[in-house]
């Protein structure tokens, strides 16, 4: 008799405990333990609770995104998007109290709605479209940027209410509002892809699509719903970003950061390829950016040279990868 395998499940490897797998499954944690204990051998200031608690809100909006973009490599695709959606999120925000005086509630659903319909339509553009996700997310890309920049005439929108500043800028028991809002959405995505049949369903269709399909996995929904998550990553990030300074820069805001969101994905073990890639891997790739940035700065490197050590990094990760 033939044996069935579940399609729907991720892998799991035969010996879970040994060199490889572990190397595997925890590399990630082991290089950034020890970029934190470099980080704290070349700066003193490294360690200190303020500095702590600033890398941690500055990575916080990155952070987020990067759980959105966690699902789609995860599926086989690539959000180039989110950059653009999280500025056109912002814009309907601010536009929604300054311009039109709506409630700071209703402002944030409207800005939450923009980015699931936009994720929406990436979705519906890839799968029913046919059209590539490189392609469908570099348009909307383009797409979201002008929208914004069009209704701001490419300038900014500032807003003046000091209680939508504190979901950005405020404190619960020491910690920023921006930290826990990423804490969470990591937890519920940890859950969602490891412990519901929706996950599974995800790292199924990412490690053989039409086998997904011969098993009766609706591809379609699990990738329109996988890029509808993205997109509500990226407006929560634009609830963030735009309540720290209370406005939004339609030319500036949100720039680079899918390139920073896929690369802590690969940073985290992620493959492009599609089928392999966790939530936590996701969590320390982002700490890993952030790190790297913020012991950068402490040591006044100039930040025309960062990029060279993120991109060495990510080509380092790609290469391991490639080992396994």
């Amino acid at each position: 008799m033939a044996k069935v395998v579940d399609l729907s499940a991720p892998p799991t490897p035969k010996n879970r405990f040994g060199v490889k797998v572990i190397w595997e499954q925890y590399s990630v944690i082991f290089a950034f333990i020890v970029l934190v204990v470099l980080a704290s051998v070349l700066s003193e200031h490294f360690l200190s609770v303020a500095n702590i608690t600033n890398v941690l809100r500055q990575i916080s909006i990155v952070g987020i995104i990067s759980v959105g973009m966690t699902f789609v490599i995860i599926l086989g695709g690539i959000d180039l998007s989110v950059g653009s959606i999280l500025a056109l999120s912002g814009m309907v925000i601010m536009a929604a109290q300054v311009t039109y005086h709506l409630p700071i509630g209703i402002s944030i659903l409207l800005g939450l709605a923009m980015g699931i319909i936009l994720g929406l339509i990436n979705g519906f553009m890839i799968t029913y479209g046919k059209i590539t996700a490189f392609i469908a997310t570099l348009a909307m890309m383009t797409i979201a940027r002008s929208l914004a920049l069009y209704y701001a005439d490419a300038g900014a929108i500032s807003g003046m209410n000091s209680n939508y500043a504190k979901i950005g800028n405020g404190y619960l028991l020491g910690i920023p509002y921006p930290v826990l809002i990423f804490a969470f959405i990591v937890l519920i995505s940890f859950v969602v892809l490891e412990k519901t049949v929706f996950g599974r369903h995800i790292y199924a269709v990412g490690g053989n699509r039409q086998s997904a399909r011969l098993s009766a996995i609706s591809v379609i929904r699990v990738t329109i719903i996988s890029y509808m998550i993205c997109g509500f990553t990226a407006a929560i990030g634009s609830i963030i970003e735009t309540s720290r300074l209370n406005s939004i820069s339609t030319s500036s805001s949100g720039n680079m950061y899918e390139l920073d969101a896929i690369a802590a994905v690969i940073i985290g073990g992620a493959s492009l390829s599609g089928g392999r890639g966790r939530i936590i891997g996701t969590l320390f790739g982002v700490l890993i950016l952030g790190v790297l940035s913020n012991v950068m700065n402490l040591l006044n490197i100039s930040p025309y040279l960062q990029g060279v050590v993120k991109g060495l990094i990510i080509i380092a990760a790609v290469m391991l990868q490639k080992k396994e």
